[in-house]
């Protein structure tokens, strides 16, 4: 399948505008880098109501953004951002998070956990617990759906909503119904067919990823721990039905695919989607991309499945 003539398009723009890599700026000029794409995304939907607010964390509080739409009684998504646990938050995200609302006519919390290499492992994925263990037990204030709780990420969000779900069926607490995981980080095998075969050119590199990964976890941390690496975890029974989402251009397809097929063979109900021609961060760019307009009703879809289920 050949890329998208949509994705074309950007990485000619992407070229053009001749950027710096992200593996050669610091942390914060990254981050800047990042928030300053995010303008061009297009202008943000409105929603009923935007509130922030915070959770307590391990570390201190947890700034939270949460997005409603019109209704009562309705399904909650926890959503982590991506960014490699290294960039990305709360704003560069907020247009994602609004569409999502709305398309699903659910209540969405963004979850602006602490980033490396300031807070390195594992300081984003207690956060991310943490938040999803308050929301929890905010249904009632936030009027949402008891039993359809849902958790959600991108990338390194993907990564940690993946992690979110181990460590509450390890440790027990929130009731989540659902996992989406988006072209999820799932491993630390640099060598995949896919990390070969688009290490650079199509958006997200080869060499972006090892920066990621040694701001979070330098490589004398154990990156076989299960709530860094899920793809590792000895056990993977007993976990959400899942929505796996992948790209087929993209670094991460194999990690994610192979996430998908080991929680299936642990009896997970699991629903993978390859999106072809599509490159990793395509969720994001719903406005020019069908294809991800296609997977925001899918992913819509999906965690309403929840309520039904529910009822």
């Amino acid at each position: 399948m050949a890329l998208d003539p949509q994705v074309e398009k950007l990485l000619a723009n992407i070229a053009q505008a001749n950027l710096p890599a992200l593996n050669e700026l610091s942390p914060a000029a990254a981050r800047k880098q990042m928030l300053d794409a995010t303008a061009v995304l297009g202008e943000p939907q409105p929603v009923e109501s935007v509130e922030d607010c915070s959770a307590p964390g391990p570390s201190g509080e947890i700034p939270l953004r949460i997005y409603r739409p019109a209704g009562e009684e309705l399904p909650v998504v926890v959503y982590f951002h991506g960014g490699g646990w290294v960039i990305g938050s709360i704003d560069t995200h907020d247009g994602y998070c609004r569409a999502l609302a709305n398309a699903a006519k659910a209540i969405v919390v963004s979850v602006d956990y602490r980033l490396a290499p300031e807070h390195r492992f594992p300081a984003a994925a207690e956060d991310c617990f943490a938040a999803t263990q308050w929301v929890n037990n905010q249904l009632d204030r936030l009027d949402g759906r008891v039993g359809s709780l849902t958790v959600a990420g991108d990338s390194a969000g993907g990564n940690l909503a993946a992690v979110v779900a181990l460590m509450a069926r390890d440790r027990g607490g929130a009731d989540i119904a659902r996992q989406i995981l988006f072209y999820p980080i799932t491993d630390h095998d640099f060598s995949t067919a896919s990390y070969v075969d688009f290490a650079s050119d199509y958006f997200l590199t080869r060499a972006a990823m090892i920066w990621f990964w040694d701001h979070y976890c330098p490589e004398d941390t154990d990156r076989d721990h299960p709530y860094l690496s899920p793809l590792r975890a000895e056990n993977l029974a007993g976990l959400p039905k899942a929505l796996v989402v992948t790209a087929a251009y993209d670094p991460l397809c194999d990690e994610g695919e192979a996430y998908a097929a080991r929680l299936r063979k642990a009896g997970v109900d699991v629903t993978l989607a390859r999106y072809d021609g599509m490159i990793h961060g395509f969720i994001r760019r719903f406005d020019a991309f069908d294809k991800a307009q296609e997977c925001l009703r899918s992913t819509a879809a999906f965690i309403n499945a929840a309520v039904s289920s529910h009822r």
